[in-house]
């Protein structure tokens, strides 16, 4: 419940600990779980909790999940383990499952979740292909309800789960079959991104920045290192300055196992042979020229190019920087058909997802004045959007700022006037008192407050100079974001086609 006397120490030790860090909500249900489950992290060994801590929670310094009851949901075990085995954690999450071993039913519970739908096996778990497969966690557990409501016997038990687990293993199968083929045949590279179809094809697939990263590397380092496209990485022959060593590298990424590293170097964009490579592509002269997108031999789907397959048209890339209270950049791609309709930045950048037919040609030609036009609207509307995130940005700064200022001074004068109460009261019972001790105890506490007093009135006035000097750097922030200064650069511009 929470309520106990040692969790009600807690809470009461937390909001001593908290009460000028900004951690406390109000709430006291919140506030309470908060402080619990920061004692569990500081201090204790063990939480005993309801289901309600497999719900929102992050339990990742815990490495060890008990189930002392197994849901029949498999969603919900999911969740409880999730709490502790979340993306970022450092450490092998244990799981141990209790189960009454007297109990058929839960014996045949704990089989189907853990050998049907693997539920405690692996990195990922369930959720990556059986979970999404079955009809529904709840429509499971309406299923395993009526087998404990209905069957007496082992033997009804044992031939009620086998027939569960026929269907469920042939229905599983069906819609994890279909659902790939229908991965692989109908979404764009897009949702191949962002939905494993095998784990060994997730840890080889480089992210879109590193795809980006090696094609750049490969064209800025060409003749000079040979490369391999299935292991991601490249033997530098020829070294382009003297911190830059030759030799083998290999480039970072998602899922490589320390022992697939057999290269001298580890390769990065914060590496000096990544930056040099950066800053020599930005250096790269880039004249008008013509490039034929090849989307026919592309591996994956793009829709929005198939859609521009036979057509053509002009392109612009500008750079965007933009100067306020801190520095942004941002990339403005401009684009239109050679009928004059515009191309969204979407599909601008899914263009450079193509390989090329051919080598780009140059072009002796300017393009149309149309796109220089685009191209300024363009960059005048990112610009406006980018202030009008500011100013949503300060204008929740400021309601923050009087919120906290309000609640500040209120919270001291609140004190102030409890001090003030409780030295009324004292001066009555003064008044009152029989004895000459009972009217020294008295004195004294009396005393004590008018001090506490006082120092209640000066925290009010540093209270005050606190509001103060955060508003000064509110309208410092508001004085920078006035003296803004935008700068656009134009990168490239280019004659393009998609066939």
């Amino acid at each position: 419940t929470n309520t106990d006397p040692e969790s009600n120490g807690i809470f009461q030790q937390w909001l001593q600990e908290e009460r000028n860090k900004n951690k406390i909500t109000g709430s006291c249900p919140v506030d309470r779980r908060t402080a619990l489950i920061d004692y569990f992290r500081e201090q204790a060994e063990i939480m005993i909790a309801t289901e309600a801590a497999a719900e929102g929670v992050n339990l990742q310094f815990c490495s060890m999940v008990i189930n002392y009851d197994l849901p029949w949901n498999p969603q919900r075990v999911e969740q409880r383990i999730g709490r502790c085995h979340r993306y970022g954690q450092k450490h092998d999450v244990v799981v141990v499952n209790f189960v009454n071993t007297r109990n058929e039913a839960d014996k045949r519970v704990l089989e189907l979740l853990s050998e049907k739908f693997n539920l405690f096996n692996g990195v990922f778990g369930a959720s990556d292909d059986v979970l999404g497969s079955i009809e529904s966690g709840i429509d499971f557990e309406k299923r395993i309800l009526n087998i404990y409501q209905s069957c007496r016997s082992p033997q009804e038990i044992q031939q009620a789960f086998e027939q569960l687990q026929k269907e469920l293993e042939e229905d599983i199968a069906a819609r994890m079959d279909s659902t790939h083929q229908l991965l692989l045949e109908h979404f764009d590279e897009d949702i191949h991104d962002l939905l494993k179809i095998q784990l060994d094809q997730a840890k080889q697939r480089l992210d879109k920045v590193g795809r980006l990263f090696w094609l750049l590397t490969r064209h800025v380092l060409y003749g000079a290192a040979q490369f391999n496209d299935d292991k991601h990485d490249f033997v530098l022959e020829r070294t382009p300055g003297q911190s830059i060593e030759a030799g083998h590298y290999q480039l970072i990424r998602k899922g490589l196992a320390e022992e697939e590293i057999a290269a001298q170097h580890l390769y990065r964009l914060t590496h000096p042979l990544g930056e040099y490579v950066l800053d020599t592509a930005k250096a790269l002269d880039t004249p008008v020229s013509n490039i034929r997108f090849d989307i026919s031999n592309h591996p994956a789907k793009i829709s929005v190019i198939e859609a521009l397959k036979g057509q053509s048209g002009w392109l612009s890339l500008d750079l965007l920087t933009v100067e306020t209270f801190q520095r942004e950049e941002h990339l403005i791609f401009t684009a239109q058909l050679d009928d004059g309709r515009s191309l969204d930045q979407e599909t601008c950048e899914k263009l450079f997802s193509c390989h090329t037919a051919s080598m780009p040609e140059m072009l002796g030609m300017e393009p149309p004045s149309t796109l220089t036009d685009n191209a300024e609207r363009q960059c005048q509307a990112a610009i406006s959007r980018i202030l009008e995130a500011n100013n949503r940005f300060f204008q929740a700064e400021r309601e923050k700022l009087e919120k906290w200022a309000d609640d500040k001074i209120l919270a001291a004068e609140q004190d102030l006037q409890d001090t003030k109460a409780r030295i009324r009261g004292l001066k009555r019972e003064s008044r009152q008192a029989e004895t000459v001790e009972q009217q020294h105890d008295i004195q004294k506490q009396i005393r004590d407050l008018e001090r506490l007093q006082r120092c209640q009135r000066q925290q009010i006035f540093e209270a005050e100079d606190e509001i103060i000097e955060k508003r000064d750097q509110l309208i410092e922030a508001l004085e920078q974001r006035m003296n803004q200064h935008t700068q656009t650069d134009r990168l490239f511009t280019i004659r393009w086609s998609v066939v």
